[in-house]
């Protein structure tokens, strides 16, 4: 294949990450189908770029050379690589950029292995905004040459495509990626709760302290909409939460004894209070609505 060639590539999963990074392949030549278990957003995108949209995962394997799957919890995964890997092309390549465990990424290559394909694990970072503009991060598990076989088509959905490690090694890069996550939220959130409780004007606090050493892409991001008291999802807080109890069964692998990582212990009890408010499916930026609590009534 000429290095320049589009790689005939499928999309599986077409969620709020999933569809406009099917539209960034497709922009880039190398989109020919897709599938979702909701057969209507298949359809819909389907329609929009011209692609097809499979009967099923083993059908759209059988056509491309290349298989993105983005879906949301570890079972979902496995039962897409079980629907699939039976149309799988010998030496056919699948990338899952969801976010599970290093075990359940490793148990997928081992049956994307068993019908003769290859798999990287290639989780991503940088939320809507990054998957609409084509500059997420994406952390990658698997052997590198079977990343570089296939990195023209996963650079058009990432500015930064990086080879972690053996699979598994992207999900461990994640795990480390949403811990990060947990406390800059935390620190953000109950910051701008600080400063709203001494009546400064937020607008030009986050202004100010996004350009100098607290600054960062929260903050910039969702500090206005969040003092604004409005949660439209970029990242859904029960999405979140379902990644920090990945990253603390992970973490328990690597501590001793009673060790617990107090990011994700003290992240995963304040997302359960805001679920159980019926807060899950807004963004996690909504952790502010606690933050505002400790300094008043809400």
């Amino acid at each position: 294949m000429p290095a320049n060639a589009p790689i005939t590539t499928a999309f599986i999963g077409l969620g709020a990450m999933g569809a406009p990074m099917a539209r960034n392949l497709h922009q880039a030549g190398h989109l020919a189908a897709v599938w979702n278990r909701t057969a209507g957003k298949a359809e819909a995108l389907a329609k929009e770029l011209g692609v097809t949209a499979a009967a099923s995962p083993a059908d759209l394997a059988g056509a491309v050379d290349l298989v993105i799957t983005c879906v949301s919890a570890d079972a979902d995964l496995l039962a897409v690589v079980d629907a699939l890997a039976p149309g799988l092309k010998t030496d056919a390549v699948v990338v899952d950029c969801s976010t599970v465990s290093a075990q359940t990424a490793e148990e997928a290559a081992r049956r994307i292995e068993e019908h003769g394909g290859h798999f990287l694990d290639a989780p991503v970072s940088g939320g809507v905004e990054g998957a609409r503009a084509g500059t997420l991060a994406m952390m990658v598990g698997g052997e590198a040459d079977v990343l570089e076989r296939v990195r023209p088509a996963l650079e058009s959905m990432a500015r930064a495509v990086v080879h972690m490690g053996p699979v598994g090694s992207g999900q461990a890069t994640k795990a480390v990626n949403q811990v990060m996550v947990a406390g800059i939220n935390q620190a953000v959130t109950e910051a701008l709760a600080f400063g709203e409780a001494l009546g400064l004007d937020m607008a030009k606090v986050i202004e100010l302290l996004s350009g100098g050493a607290a600054g960062n892409w929260f903050l910039q991001h969702r500090g206005p909409s969040m003092v604004e008291t409005r949660f439209d999802p970029g990242f859904k807080l029960a999405l979140h939460h379902k990644d920090l109890e990945i990253c603390r069964a992970m973490a328990e692998t690597v501590t001793s004894g009673d060790t617990r990582l107090t990011m994700i212990e003290m992240t995963l009890l304040h997302y359960k209070r805001l679920m159980e408010a019926g807060h899950g499916d807004e963004d996690i930026s909504t952790l502010f609505r606690l933050k505002r609590g400790l300094f008043k009534d809400e």
